[in-house]
């Protein structure tokens, strides 16, 4: 019987790594995950990437190799469509968020984020201009927007525009670091699963003030939003008026791709209005 290709595809990379048993993990849109055993001893993860996968899936694992394990899982190495990546055995920082340690949270996610941006010697991988990714927001017809909600989409798309127009440092940026891309683990929290753009560094954090999954009551609080504001200005150096901006566009950028895919979008209508106010403020 021929194999599948996610079969082909494993059997090969438990022979190349002297691996000794796999897990089936988790199937996603544009992988599967499996755990798998270095000769009895350690533990470790493949990735292995979809035949028709986005081309973001592979930027993200070009750029999770870049960070050589600063801040992000170690990438052991990696042969055509799949990586091997060090096993995280610890929760989400969303689990800390919804068990009542925001305030920790957010301070672990700074600590994470300065880790990313931390100069390397090697130059990047090619990654997406942020722009680029944005062009998705600019280019949504607003009419997918419910018609209540179509101000705040053209009031976030102008910010985005504006931000473009004054020059910033341009960096390799996780580009989707919300709380639950990043695991905890014997070395600290580090990142998972970058979609790997470079761009403004405050866009960052943007994917933090819409997150975790279901805290949306907590997101859309206006002290939340200033929490997290102070936190990661002091700790980044961040314009506090950039970081909005950039959050309520990229809120802006996840309303419009779950209403193409569908999907519900009462998150980012909760947290929309109280970014822009906060922005008019700073």
């Amino acid at each position: 019987m021929n194999q599948s290709p996610v079969e082909t595809a494993l059997s090969r990379a438990m022979i190349r790594w002297s691996l000794t048993r796999s897990t089936p993990l988790a199937e996603t849109a544009n992988s599967w995950l499996f755990r798998v055993d270095q000769n009895g001893r350690n533990l470790a993860v493949l990735k292995i990437l979809k035949p028709q996968r986005p081309e973001a899936e592979r930027r993200g694992g070009a750029l999770m190799s870049w960070y050589g394990g600063e801040g992000a899982a170690t990438v052991f190495d990696a042969h055509g469509d799949t990586l091997f990546m060090e096993w995280l055995d610890g929760i989400p920082l969303g689990d800390a968020v919804r068990r009542g340690h925001d305030d920790e949270a957010s301070i672990a996610l700074a600590t994470v984020v300065s880790s990313l941006h931390r100069v390397r010697s090697a130059a990047p991988p090619e990654l997406q201009p942020l722009r680029q990714r944005l062009q998705i927001l600019v280019d949504t017809d607003v009419r997918i927007w419910p018609h209540t909600a179509r101000d705040l989409y053209a009031r976030a798309t102008g910010i985005a525009l504006r931000l473009f127009d004054k020059p910033s440092a341009q960096v390799p940026l996780h580009g989707n670091l919300h709380h639950d891309n990043i695991i905890s683990s014997g070395r600290g929290w580090l990142a998972i699963d970058p979609v790997g753009l470079v761009g403004d560094p405050a866009y960052e954090v943007a994917p933090a003030f819409t997150s975790p999954a279901g805290g949306e009551k907590l997101a859309a609080d206006p002290r939340r939003i200033a929490a997290l504001l102070d936190t990661f200005a002091a700790r980044l150096d961040f314009g506090r008026k950039r970081m909005l901006g950039w959050a309520a566009a990229h809120a802006a950028l996840s309303a419009s791709l779950n209403l193409v895919e569908g999907k519900s979008i009462t998150t980012q209508l909760a947290c929309l209005p109280n970014l822009l106010s906060a922005y008019d403020q700073a």
